[in-house]
């Protein structure tokens, strides 16, 4: 983690869903390398237990599932309880496969919704209550949010709902001395999400070149964007959608088809 210096997050607590592996691990283990005490989730027990393993002393893993608003809340009341009132937190947890509309069932598209969008409610509706004042509260979004994609109408509209909670609890939050934001990843290279995309060396390059920095991105790329929000440097941020891709969205986004 080159840059995480630029960060000092000493003394603070820190909880990330979807924690486990990928753009969220790499989160969470920028945050811990800048001094947080860290808690991660995920669904499957030995992949939080591997996570915590990297995350340093006091670390914390909770396994659930995030369609389940009660198995949230009480995940996050434990991390409170244990470590502190929380003074960020970071929704990641997703899903998502490709789908031609026409072949995608009823209970596809409603799986991405739960897992996406209610899931992201669950998570920002239970930590209000154990947040810190101040504190800051992240969305992990994605470009499906922002530009229309074929074979994404499950993610598209499951994302778009996700930076419409992150604008309303934006507003209705701030007298909380409560922050909620945003970020959209670009092309994260190493990650399922991009493997999937783009499974080919031919692929990977037709996305290289469509991000006008002419590179992927990293989970430290991502991580960065996060705490600069969670950060006093952004204390004056709210509410926004903030894109840590390259310019890819910018740009136009292009899919390896």
């Amino acid at each position: 983690m080159t840059g995480t210096a630029t960060f000092d997050f000493t003394g603070k607590t820190v909880f990330v869903v979807g924690g486990t592996s990928g753009i969220n691990l790499g989160i969470a283990q920028a945050f811990a390398a800048a001094g947080a005490r860290v808690g991660v989730a995920s669904r499957k027990q030995d992949k939080v237990d591997a996570a915590v393993a990297t995350l340093g002393e006091g670390a914390l893993g909770y396994a659930f599932d995030v369609r389940n608003f009660e198995d949230v809340a009480a995940a996050l009341n434990d991390f409170a309880a244990q470590a502190g009132k929380i003074d960020v937190v970071i929704s990641g947890a997703a899903g998502n496969f490709p789908a031609p509309a026409v072949a995608l069932s009823p209970n596809g598209f409603k799986s991405v919704i739960d897992i996406d969008l209610m899931g992201t409610f669950h998570v920002m509706r239970a930590a209000h209550p154990n947040m810190a004042r101040p504190g800051a509260l992240i969305n992990i979004s994605a470009p499906q949010a922002v530009q229309a994609m074929p074979f994404q109408v499950h993610v598209c509209a499951a994302k778009a709902g996700v930076d419409m909670i992150t604008k309303c609890l934006a507003i209705e939050w701030a007298p909380d001395d409560l922050r909620v934001n945003s970020v959209i990843p670009g092309p994260i290279d190493g990650t399922e999400g991009m493997d999937r995309l783009a499974p080919t060396e031919k692929m990977r390059e037709k996305v290289v070149q469509s991000v006008p920095m002419k590179r992927m991105g990293n989970p430290e790329d991502v991580a960065l964007a996060c705490m600069f929000l969670a950060s006093d440097a952004g204390r004056y941020v709210n509410g926004q959608i903030l894109a840590a891709d390259g310019g890819w969205v910018a740009g136009g986004v292009t899919l390896p088809m």
